[in-house]
This record gives C-alpha cells, sequence and structure tokens, in this order.
C-alpha cells in the first residue's frame, strides 16, 4: 500500500448543459423534416402559393398560415435561413515534400518546386 494522495481534480459544481435550457442536443431533430415541418405565416394566399413552391423546390415541409389581419408581419425566417445556407467547402491538400511534383517532372516536391 502506498500513503501517496493522488489529486484527481476538483469535482465540477455545474449542471449540465440541458438542465437549465441550453442548446439542441438532438441531432435528429431536423428542421423541414417531415416529422418537424417549418412553421410560416404569410399575408396573403398569392404569397402563399409563392412560398408553397419555394418549400417544394428546396424538397422541405412546411405548415404554412394566412395571416389576413390589419398589421400582420410575415414570418418566413425560418424558410430564408434554410435555403441561403452555405454549401460545403472544400480545400484542396497541399502536396506533401515526398510527393511526386505536380508540374509533371517526375520529381520529388522537395526537389522541384518546393
Amino acid at each position: 500500500m502506498s500513503d501517496k494522495f493522488f489529486f484527481k481534480g476538483r469535482q465540477d459544481a455545474r449542471q449540465h448543459h440541458t438542465t437549465y435550457g441550453g442548446f439542441q442536443t438532438n441531432a435528429s431533430q431536423k428542421s423541414g423534416s417531415r416529422k418537424y415541418p417549418l412553421t410560416l405565416v404569410v399575408t396573403s394566399e398569392a404569397r402563399k402559393q409563392e412560398v408553397e413552391t419555394q418549400v417544394a423546390g428546396a424538397k422541405l415541409h412546411a405548415t404554412i398560415s394566412v395571416d389576413t389581419r390589419e398589421g400582420a408581419v410575415e414570418s418566413i425566417n425560418e424558410l430564408t435561413a434554410l435555403l441561403n445556407k452555405g454549401g460545403t467547402v472544400t480545400t484542396v491538400k497541399p502536396p506533401s515534400r515526398n510527393d511526386v511534383c505536380t508540374c509533371g517532372s517526375g520529381l520529388k516536391f522537395k526537389k522541384c518546386c518546393g
């Protein structure tokens, strides 16, 4: 038996991030899916038709309601955010020192262009 004391660190008294209403951790909850449709509000029937074509073109699901009251405001922020989402950015990996040079000389990159 050893008389040494091993310090394992301070016990953290903070709660887990989901217990106090933190960010959504359920990855399967995708907006615009059949199970979790977008909730959109428009001000006219003509605008509803336009939004329905946008939703169908993006292959999303949405519940669209028409609000014809005076001073009603459109709420299509969820759809706009999904439509303006950027694509995946890919970068070309630079050649390592011992790869064949891309200029076509047949030499290693470190001896040719590096």
